[in-house]
């Protein structure tokens, strides 16, 4: 009989090691993740936990271990497959939202779909009904130069969410913002994300970010560990 596959789990690392020339990123790194779980990761700048997000995104391909998504393993995934799961299956959430400036914030929001290759009318329809759930849709002509920093973040939350992924990936998602902010812009993103029963997996520093997830890690010198529940 073959493996028996943990339904429920939709992401996991296995004995992943990660190096930069020489220097070891990430160190025998071990990580499960469920359908519509939140995962924060926490550490010091430096501690590994950037690198390993892009590892389990299929971006930085590990130098030994296994990142299996729906139970299939990225390492063995050809570049054009890696890139539709990525295009498809995944969202971004960066810290300052890298936003493109040519393209209005409705057709910010709706390029995931657009590359996706859904045409312009439906992409677009898709994308003001996200920005509209977000308080946003007066702002879908305006171009990113035009919104403030707080509204840059969750058109880049609408764009992360909009087809409906799999999984996001958030490296620092609220790093940019003052804390009003940062708070209005988590409760909105994590809100949507469960509504869509989209798993998160997210780094921070701010220990009020990492609370409101489901789990949470802790990374010190490239080594991942599992932060104890307290009272």
């Amino acid at each position: 009989m073959g493996e028996a596959i943990n339904t429920s789990e939709i992401l996991s690392a296995t004995g992943v090691d990660l190096f930069y020339g020489a220097q070891m990123a990430v160190r025998d790194a071990h990580l499960s993740v469920a359908r519509g779980e939140v995962v924060a990761i926490t550490g010091q700048s430096g501690s590994g936990k950037s690198s390993l997000l892009y590892c389990l995104a299929g971006v930085l391909p590990p130098a030994r271990g296994d990142v299996r998504f729906e139970g299939r393993s990225l390492t063995r995934l050809g570049d054009d497959e890696i890139s539709g799961l990525r295009r498809e299956r995944f969202g971004f959430v960066f810290q300052y939202g890298e936003l493109l400036p040519e393209l209005t914030i409705e057709e910010n929001t709706a390029l995931p779909l657009r590359l996706a290759g859904q045409r312009k009318g439906p992409a677009l329809a898709a994308a003001g009904a996200v920005l509209e759930r977000l308080g946003l849709g007066e702002l879908r002509e305006r171009r990113p130069s035009q919104v403030s920093g707080g509204q840059s973040q969750r058109v880049a939350v609408a764009r992360a969410l909009v087809h409906r992924p799999a999984v996001v990936f958030a490296d620092e998602p609220t790093g940019s913002l003052d804390s009003a902010n940062a708070t209005a812009v988590l409760e909105e993103f994590l809100g949507l994300a469960r509504s869509q029963d989209t798993a998160v997996i997210l780094v921070t520093h701010d220990p009020a970010v990492a609370a409101r997830a489901d789990s949470h890690y802790t990374m010190a010198d490239g080594v991942l560990a599992p932060r104890e529940a307290t009272a």
